[in-house]
């Protein structure tokens, strides 16, 4: 019924025809564990955990970015200790897990909506935000590990400087990137 899927909402199981009685028992059964007022985790699920899978469940506005993003996509051999999220800068997070650790990153709304995708049910970054986010962040990142990022990036065969420079150019740091790209390029 659910077997493929890690999270699933109470309205999701609902939809499946299951009572609230039912999904009680399947609780009690060890089948499903409540999360919290809104999600379940599928204790029989058997597909690729990560610690990004749960994120869907606590901040549901939330979107993967800066190193867990760069992880993601094998810019960097940085390995964080939490998991990066970015949120609006208005939203608020009523509840936080134990595990995973996730550092949550307010920002603009503008900022927010440039360049979401989507992969598993996993709302994360593409990879010319990831890398113009980082560089952005710079300082609180650390400049060897920008330099780390960017350089990796530049090596793929699938970059696109042209999404990098307009997406640089829309988040207020398009002449830094201009500036590392002329002396690493």
């Amino acid at each position: 019924m659910f077997e493929n899927q890690m999270i699933i909402s109470g309205k999701e199981l609902k939809e499946k025809g299951l009572t609230y009685y039912k999904i009680n028992q399947l609780v009690k059964e060890g089948i499903l564990r409540k999360l919290n007022k809104r999600y379940y985790e599928n204790m029989n699920y058997t597909g690729e955990l990560t610690d990004f899978s749960y994120i869907p469940a606590y901040i549901p506005q939330g979107v993967i970015c800066l190193m867990s993003a760069a992880v993601y996509y094998d810019l960097t051999n940085y390995m964080p200790h939490s998991v990066d999220v970015a949120i609006p800068r208005k939203s608020r997070v009523s509840t936080l897990p134990d595990w995973p650790s996730i550092d949550l990153y307010y920002y603009t709304d503008y900022r927010y909506n440039l360049g979401i995708e989507e992969h598993n049910n996993i709302r994360i970054y593409d990879i010319e935000k990831t890398v113009v986010d980082i560089i952005y962040y710079r300082e609180r990142m650390g400049i060897d590990t920008a330099k780390e990022v960017l350089v990796n990036y530049l090596r793929r065969k699938d970059r696109n400087l042209n999404k990098l420079i307009r997406y640089a150019d829309k988040c207020k740091c398009g002449e830094i990137m201009r500036t590392y790209l002329e002396v690493l390029i």
